[in-house]
């Protein structure tokens, strides 16, 4: 959904106005509703600007955060704290409380400009750097403000607003110019109550795949703590042998930390192997050079008959798959089928998703690694619970750091095939896969009950459905909504009338 278009005639007078010839000066928004709000209008209270700490202040642990502008994502309503590039640890002495509190709308100003994040809970520990403005809105149209800031429309807005040329660009307050349209037919009131009972269901389903994924980590945790031999470890600096089997002088694999954690998982009561002592084997994405399957046509919208595209760079934190692209290629290309991991490798190694569905026409390139149980793997127990434990348990690594330790290379490192010997996975009972399992994928029915797919009753039935799915269920209910919450604001944008349902929920 383009807004903003080239003219195809400007005006003599619009050209001595300012005396610049390239196009993209004369950029216009177009849209049809003219029943719109600009952002000053409708906030509750002044915005409430960052501050700078310096990078003097940054330390390993502390119990409060500066939050960076990269901690608002365009995936994400909520914003990402979990990762020390996001939310950095900071000296005491250095934090300004800005009463950060559920309900307050961060803004990206600087850098990734126009990017939004909803805090979801209050945070009395963290503070906004100099590029993020607070934002506080009226409860009755919180929400739907937040979920036209998410959308296109929006950033559409900030993007002609800030100056072009500047290697950080900087939106200063032009943002507060940008506007909001509200709906024009006569149900308008429960229009925006439909658009913010779908925000909130975002908002609700990106908390719960965090919280459940970081309930798999601690089950993991737990039960490999837990379940140790009587052996003890004992710290012992490599040795000359050491450095010749393994042709390596990095201190990664050779440090306390990473001998620490490698003995916990070998040492684990049930013992650990390797994936191909598993039964998986793995192998390189699709090469789609040129000179490997001819001319592509590569777009970020769907396209009937086009290849699905994961790249491994579009990976979540969380198993989940943050962004698509397809591929026009006429040629039969290597595709992903049930049941595979795909694996990241490269730069932000440990990223993984375990496709317990899949498209027929769904494929990764070659930095992409795929993980598959060999089909001569005789295991009465071989079916998806096997796969979803492993992708998770690689997931734990990755938490751990081991597969840091373990990469080579500047950039994120890579993980080559030769040093996978090193990766060992423990042999947690069956009962204890298929508990951690759920939590990614849950193998009960996950349907909505179509009596209350409406406003009144949505609202509590979302709540249960999501307690209920697993982290690949709510990254589709997540998706699925989106889709719907655009078609949604982009009708209001254009003036059309928006038909309130919610049967979308339960399409296949």
């Amino acid at each position: 959904m383009e807004y903003i278009q080239v003219p195809k005639i400007i005006t003599y007078s619009d050209l001595t106005k300012k005396y610049l010839l390239s196009p993209s000066n004369y950029k216009i928004l177009v849209f049809e509703n003219k029943n719109v709000k600009k952002i000053r209008d409708l906030l509750s209270e002044e915005p409430t600007k960052g501050k700078e700490v310096g990078s003097f202040a940054y330390i390993n642990k502390s119990s409060f955060y500066f939050i960076r502008t990269k901690a608002l994502q365009l995936s994400y309503f909520l914003p990402v704290l979990d990762n020390v590039e996001c939310a950095v640890p900071i000296l005491p002495i250095a934090f300004k409380n800005f009463n950060l509190r559920k309900g307050d709308i961060l803004l990206a100003k600087d850098a990734n400009i126009g990017d939004v994040a909803y805090l979801n809970e209050d945070m009395p520990n963290f503070m906004i750097s100099g590029g993020i403005v607070r934002l506080r809105f009226p409860d009755d149209i919180k929400y739907y403000v937040l979920g036209f800031m998410k959308h296109e429309f929006f950033r559409s807005q900030i993007e002609l607003m800030t100056p072009k040329g500047a290697t950080i660009r900087h939106a200063k307050d032009f943002w507060l110019d940008a506007v909001i349209p509200f709906p024009n037919q006569k149900n308008a009131d429960k229009v925006m109550e439909f658009v913010s009972l779908l925000v909130r269901a975002i908002i609700r389903k990106e908390a719960e795949i965090r919280k459940k994924y970081y309930r798999v980590m601690d089950l993991i945790n737990k039960e490999l703590i837990g379940n140790q031999k009587s052996n003890k470890f004992h710290y012992t600096p490599p040795t000359l042998k050491d450095l010749k089997e393994n042709s390596r002088l990095d201190a990664g694999i050779f440090c306390e930390d990473y001998k620490k954690k490698q003995f916990i998982i070998e040492n684990y009561i049930h013992g650990a192997k390797d994936i191909f002592e598993l039964g998986f084997d793995f192998k390189r994405g699709q090469n789609l050079q040129v000179s490997q399957i001819g001319r592509s046509i590569y777009t970020e919208e769907y396209k009937p008959n086009f290849y699905k595209l994961i790249r491994p760079l579009n990976l979540s934190d969380y198993g989940t798959i943050e962004k698509y692209e397809y591929l026009g290629n006429p040629r039969k290309l290597q595709v992903l089928n049930k049941g595979d991991i795909l694996f990241s490798a490269e730069g932000t190694i440990g990223k993984f998703c375990v496709f317990v569905e899949v498209d027929e026409k769904t494929i990764t390139n070659i930095h992409g690694i795929i993980i598959f149980k060999k089909k001569d793997a005789t295991d009465e127990k071989d079916d998806i619970i096997e796969n979803i434990f492993l992708g998770l348990f690689w997931g734990y690594l990755r938490l751990e750091g081991i597969l840091d330790y373990i990469s080579v290379g500047g950039q994120g490192g890579s993980l080559a095939q030769k040093y996978w010997k090193y990766i060992k996975i423990p042999n947690f009972p069956r009962p204890k896969k298929e508990e951690i399992s759920k939590y990614y994928y849950n193998t009960s029915s996950i349907r909505y009950d179509e009596n209350k797919l409406n406003l009144q009753d949505f609202e509590n039935e979302d709540i249960e459905i999501t307690a209920k799915a697993g982290i690949w269920q709510l990254d589709k209910q997540i998706k699925q909504i989106k889709r719907k919450l655009d078609e949604i604001l982009h009708k209001i944008v254009m003036d059309e009338e928006v038909h309130i349902s919610f049967d979308f929920l339960n399409e296949k």
